[in-house]
């Protein structure tokens, strides 16, 4: 097992479940972890039991399983590669995403599944001065501490709810985790390179490898003011602990407030250069209609693509599901997450009527620009039979969620306003 790396719980947010504080791991203690990042990984086969997510227009049961190494339960979407998703109820429990519940992604199935921490060199090449390979000591010891709370949330989130289906993965709201992520600044690793004159952009790759030779590589890159802004970083823990196997050890691209594509696991290789990406993954795949909210009508023709970039703000109820039962005109708390997608959460408000008039929620410890927040409030549904609540996350741009529903025929970048419906009896 892993060792524990400083955890703490704090009292909860008025009658929010508890949730978890995280102090610094030590450097010393990480690298006792990352010791143990040669155990081996099995897939996971069991399947405990089901669940149904209830969408009309195709297959919603997905199986549920425990078998994944370092993970707890959660929801298959695809054995291989590992699609693993989260429960929705683990987003009740607080803001930051338990490590053996963080969803799982990956692109291509040929990810080691051992990694020898010794050997491990990240490789720093390119338009740089100074080429780099640094071990895993040399990140954890030779440069500066950074850590940062950021949501990863893949670009297909909320795919299933799509009407009409898409191709795709098809998560539910379960494909986003928020984690307080422990590494260096990724500025201070390309100062240590010293980057040249001329240089535009940065590319990524891990140690995951295509299938077929023919394949592409996965790469993604960021322009050279972004990944010199101080933010992007290079993490080695999460929540306090290593990385999960699973989720990127032993080393991990963050990229605060961008889709989780971009976030590239067991990062091994960094490429300063002087172009745009060139590659499949962003001149072909991972793109959006150019059009407000990214949403076109099913069949439209003749609109602009760009790449997945930022993430949007969006917001959801966690303690009630829908079709649940609640007292009629009693008191009724009513409680959840958001997030600002590239800022910060500046409002979030519930409405009764259908979105034409709105009420301020209270807004929970904010725990930095990128991550969740927590906000909670009280409704009263003052006659019996159905009603819809809906939850409107406004961020710190004045950004709000729109009220039309988000289509493209990617199925990405959904941020539509939510709405539960609930039986007052």
């Amino acid at each position: 097992m892993r060792r524990p790396l400083g955890l703490r719980l704090s009292g909860p947010f008025n009658s929010m479940p508890q949730r978890t504080t995280l102090s610094s791991p030590s450097r010393r203690g990480l690298l006792s972890a990352a010791a143990l990042g040669g155990m081996g990984l099995l897939a996971g086969r069991a399947r405990a039991d089901t669940f149904d997510f209830h969408v009309p227009g195709g297959p919603s049961t997905r199986p549920m399983t425990t078998t994944y190494p370092e993970k707890g339960r959660m929801i298959v979407q695809r054995t291989r590669p590992p699609w693993l998703e989260t429960p929705f109820d683990v987003f009740d429990t607080g803001v930051f995403t338990p490590n053996d519940q963080h969803f799982v992604s990956w692109h291509w199935a040929t990810f080691p599944t051992r990694v020898d921490t010794d050997s491990f060199a990240l490789k720093v090449h390119g338009l740089v001065e100074r080429p780099q390979a640094l071990s895993l000591r040399e990140l954890i010891h030779d440069l500066p501490r950074f850590e940062i709370a950021a949501v990863s949330q893949c670009a297909g989130n909320s795919r299933l709810y799509a009407q009409p289906r898409v191709a795709g993965a098809q998560w539910a709201n379960g494909s986003m985790s928020n984690a307080l992520y422990a590494g260096v600044r990724l500025k201070d690793v390309l100062d240590r390179a010293g980057v040249k004159g001329g240089a535009t952009h940065v590319q990524f790759g891990g140690l995951d490898e295509p299938l077929l030779p023919d394949a592409p590589k996965f790469v993604k890159a960021l322009d050279i003011d972004h990944a010199r802004d101080g933010e992007v970083m290079l993490a080695f823990a999460m929540n306090g602990h290593q990385l999960p196997m699973l989720n990127g050890f032993p080393l991990k691209l963050i990229v605060p407030g961008w889709s989780a594509v971009y976030w590239i696991k067991m990062l091994n290789d960094i490429e300063v250069t002087d172009h745009p990406d060139p590659s499949v993954w962003t001149t072909r795949s991972y793109r959006v209609p150019d059009t407000p909210n990214h949403t076109v009508e099913p069949g439209q023709k003749g609109f602009g693509m760009v790449p997945i970039t930022r993430n949007l703000p969006r917001s959801f109820v966690t303690n009630l599901k829908p079709g649940d039962s609640v007292p009629v005109g009693a008191p009724q708390p009513v409680r959840g997450i958001a997030f600002g997608g590239d800022r910060g959460v500046a409002a979030v408000d519930l409405s009764l009527d259908g979105g034409r008039t709105w009420q301020p929620t209270t807004l929970g410890k904010d725990e930095g620009t990128y991550g969740f927040r927590q906000w909670q409030t009280t409704i009263s549904l003052p006659a019996r039979g159905a009603h819809t609540v809906m939850v409107r996350c406004t961020n710190a741009d004045r950004v709000a969620q729109p009220m039309r529903r988000v289509w493209n025929p990617g199925g990405y970048m959904s941020n539509q306003v939510e709405t539960l419906d609930l039986v007052a009896a």
